[in-house]
């Protein structure tokens, strides 16, 4: 039976470094939504030149698409052993359709981190967030600043400040976090699967912590 593990918490608390982490420690494919949707817009997949449509508008994407993408993702070979999901599912109805797709696999969910801290200090971390032109590398003006202001330490490429890296779009994003995804923590709560870790710590810690529940 594959291994899947769905990493829960809201926007800035980590998860897409700690997925990363974590996949590398225990030998499993790391899939991000953020991903997905660049390689399928960058292939002009059908899927991919459907969210494209719906991201130029601004509209969000709807759930049935991103479904579709990850599915397809899922059935790949490097996934025979599972994955470590960051960023899906983002709703009830994508952990609903995830469900009924690892059950037509004989497959489930193993286990559900959710990485807990307080909104002062996700707004804190959002908003000083850069972003990596080229690659998407993240820096943080307080937490992780790179070693030449503006410049990325991995690739070179300038860094920037994304419109909803702001304190304002911060508490946007954090609304919109409870009022879609946190009806997954009791989803996954009644399940008995679900275990809280606090991610008001140093990503190393955070990191240790998640493992032990994972390998528990």
């Amino acid at each position: 039976m594959a291994t899947y593990i769905v990493l829960l918490g809201p926007p800035g608390v980590g998860k897409g470094t700690q997925a990363k982490i974590l996949a590398k420690q225990i030998g499993l494919v790391h899939i991000s939504t953020g991903d997905l949707f660049r390689e399928n817009i960058k292939n002009q997949t059908e899927l991919g030149q459907l969210s494209q449509r719906y991201i130029n508008k601004g509209q969000l994407v709807p759930d049935d698409v991103t479904i579709g993408m990850l599915k397809e993702r899922i059935s790949r070979s490097d996934c025979e052993l599972g994955a470590v999901m960051d960023g899906f599912p983002r709703t009830l109805k994508q952990a609903e359709a995830f469900k009924i797709i690892l059950d037509s696999m004989g497959d489930d969910v193993s286990i559900v981190p959710y990485i807990k801290a307080s909104d002062k200090v996700l707004i804190e971390r959002l908003s000083g967030r850069w972003t990596c032109r080229k690659n998407g590398h993240i820096f943080h003006s307080v937490f992780k600043p790179p070693q030449e202001e503006g410049i990325c330490d991995k690739d070179g490429s300038e860094l920037y400040q994304r419109d909803d890296d702001t304190v304002e779009t911060a508490k946007k994003r954090l609304k919109v976090y409870v009022e879609r995804t946190s009806p997954l923590i009791a989803y996954y709560k009644n399940q008995g699967i679900l275990v809280e870790v606090q991610g008001e710590q140093a990503i190393e810690a955070l990191a240790k912590d998640i493992l032990a529940i994972v390998k528990k």
